[in-house]
């Protein structure tokens, strides 16, 4: 399962069809959410093949907010008549917001990453209609003033948007077992958290210092900071803390694409000296 997707079966969510991962997540970014349905609009670039488009990473792409602002009024001000409206959250990602369940299932971007798009289009009865909106939505940003000023910048330009994560808010959710603390930034996980009635914290400084924090819980749930896992240097820092004693149990979950390495370490693995150290990335090729 994509990383996503296992976090969310991890609190007891159901696809149906897609995890609420949307609504959840919009709820703690700033957007009155209410009883209707939310799926993300990440900003991405779709690369021209021979046959085909690709979906490039990274998605979503890094946008401006004054250049955010300005795609998402063309679009509110194309589809308004459709019963649909885009957002931004607080925290910059891009939501849309319907009047209607739209009976498609999505993809999230990171299972169609840098592969052809065809087979990760929206699925089920109104699927028709949806690529219908993708592809105005791709007419709609060619050429748009944002892209013109993007790729004048050797940026990526804007050339559509990724539909996932749909669904409705839902009301409450029960804690993952022994889960007591969520440190994270992202939205859906401060979302889960407040769902499931549990305290978070954002993370905001280095991990040394976030682990003395956390000591006095029994299990809390760390959303790592940086981004890619070709850099060791957290990793480090967690196996430190397994050899001093600091941390009992060490579950991590490792989203490559659209798979999760799911890794326990305990103390006394960390003096298996006879195991040579690899760098974590070796684990997920």
């Amino acid at each position: 399962m994509p990383l996503e997707a296992l976090v969310c079966a991890q609190h007891g969510l159901l696809e149906t069809p897609d995890y609420p991962i949307a609504a959840i997540a919009a709820n703690t970014d700033g957007l009155a959410v209410g009883g209707t349905y939310w799926l993300r609009a990440d900003p991405v670039h779709l690369l021209l093949q021979r046959d085909s488009f690709s979906l490039s990473e990274p998605a979503p792409l890094q946008v401006d907010r004054a250049h955010a602002d300005i795609i998402i009024a063309s679009l509110n001000q194309h589809f308004s008549q459709d019963g649909m409206t885009f957002c931004i959250g607080n925290s910059g990602a891009w939501y849309l917001h319907l009047k209607q369940m739209p009976e498609i299932q999505t993809t999230l971007p990171s299972v169609a990453m840098d592969r052809n798009i065809y087979q990760f289009m929206p699925q089920g009865p109104a699927a028709s209609a949806w690529v219908s909106y993708l592809n105005e939505i791709q007419m709609l940003l060619h050429d748009h003033s944002v892209n013109i000023q993007r790729e004048s910048k050797h940026q990526a330009a804007i050339n559509s948007v990724w539909l996932s994560g749909g669904g409705f808010m839902p009301q409450t959710l029960p804690p993952e077992s022994g889960i007591d603390l969520f440190v994270a930034n992202s939205p859906l996980y401060r979302g889960l958290a407040q769902c499931s009635g549990l305290a978070i914290q954002s993370v905001k400084e280095p991990l040394p210092k976030i682990l003395q924090h956390i000591d006095a819980h029994l299990h809390a749930r760390l959303e790592l900071p940086g981004h890619h896992l070709s850099d060791d240097a957290n990793f480090n820092v967690l196996w430190e803390a397994l050899r001093a004693g600091k941390i009992e149990q060490l579950t991590l979950n490792l989203g490559c694409y659209e798979k999760t390495l799911v890794a326990t370490i305990r103390p006394v693995e960390t003096y298996k000296f006879w195991r040579k150290s690899k760098p974590v990335a070796i684990y997920l090729k």
